[in-house]
């Protein structure tokens, strides 16, 4: 059982400490355990139920009505507003519920879950509002310890396997523009953010070389000898990685001197760290859709 604390519960949820302090203290909701030495914590029950508490707050339910109910009838009332022409908050039932199934290793609900949401904010759409929250919330990028690791591998596992079946989908199609080298370097292994990148490419007629997480450098140079490559994408994450940014640029303009290159990072310093090189940051993913539009 994965036991939070009220600071990385706050994080999860999106309810402050206070606000969660209060809703214990007057309708003993969501109320923490507590260890032997009287520390509190959430459990996985817990952090559901919040979620799903959240959804009903948006659509215009009481804290005081939802606190009288159990976990079965807030699943009702969340089911019941999905079905509904009334839904306020796309996006914040599609996060729940994917985080439901990854506390609970549930492959099916996932399924589910991603195809509807697919099906009604369309790919792109599903991916900055449902996705990325969703990494952002239970720390799959940023490697905290705000859900246990196996939860987090199976996530982003099966969001992998759905990301690649859908470039999957458009690799048939003749590639008309530039060739693209996408890859992660040394010491970094989340890569959805990459794969995603690659589905946009391939759907935007572009030729992608693939090279996926924790790339030796001895490769990009093999690759180099081989094939012309017109943009460069990798992204920079990891401490380990950003530690060693200067060395992977540089390496990148001697192996390809005529590409541009492009980074994805998550840290504001990163700018800095790049001053003294030509490589373009992407801050976001709309400048990259704009790029390859």
């Amino acid at each position: 059982m994965t036991k939070y604390s009220i600071d990385q519960f706050s994080q999860i949820t999106g309810i402050t400490k206070f606000v969660l302090r209060t809703w214990e203290n007057r309708y003993g909701f969501l109320k923490a355990e507590r260890t032997d030495t009287k520390i509190r914590y959430y459990t996985d029950e817990l952090l559901v139920r919040a979620l799903n508490s959240n959804y009903l707050l948006e659509n215009g339910y009481k804290i005081s009505a939802i606190s009288k109910l159990d976990d079965l009838q807030i699943k009702i009332k969340v089911d019941e507003i999905k079905n509904s022409d009334d839904d306020n908050s796309v996006e914040s039932y599609y996060i729940a519920r994917l985080i439901s199934s990854a506390l609970d290793f549930d492959s099916n609900l996932f399924n589910t879950i991603y195809d509807n949401g697919v099906k009604e904010l369309g790919v792109l759409e599903f991916y900055k509002s449902v996705l990325l929250v969703t990494f952002s919330k239970i720390g799959i990028f940023w490697l905290t310890n705000r859900i246990a690791p196996s939860q987090e591998h199976f996530l982003s596992e099966l969001v992998k396997q759905k990301i690649g079946a859908a470039a999957d989908f458009y690799s048939s199609n003749n590639s008309t523009k530039g060739a693209w080298l996408l890859f992660l370097p040394e010491n970094e292994f989340h890569e959805i953010g990459l794969l995603f990148a690659k589905f946009l490419l391939i759907k935007n007629g572009f030729e992608v070389i693939y090279l996926g997480s924790n790339v030796p450098y001895g490769s990009l140079l093999e690759l180099a000898e081989k094939k012309q490559i017109d943009n460069v994408l990798f992204f920079s994450v990891s401490n380990t990685s950003k530690s060693n940014l200067d060395f992977t640029i540089n390496y990148l303009n001697k192996s390809f001197p005529t590409a541009k290159h492009f980074l994805v990072a998550n840290s504001l310093d990163i700018n800095f760290l790049t001053k003294e090189h030509d490589i373009t940051i992407l801050e976001n993913l709309d400048s990259f859709i704009d790029i390859i539009s």
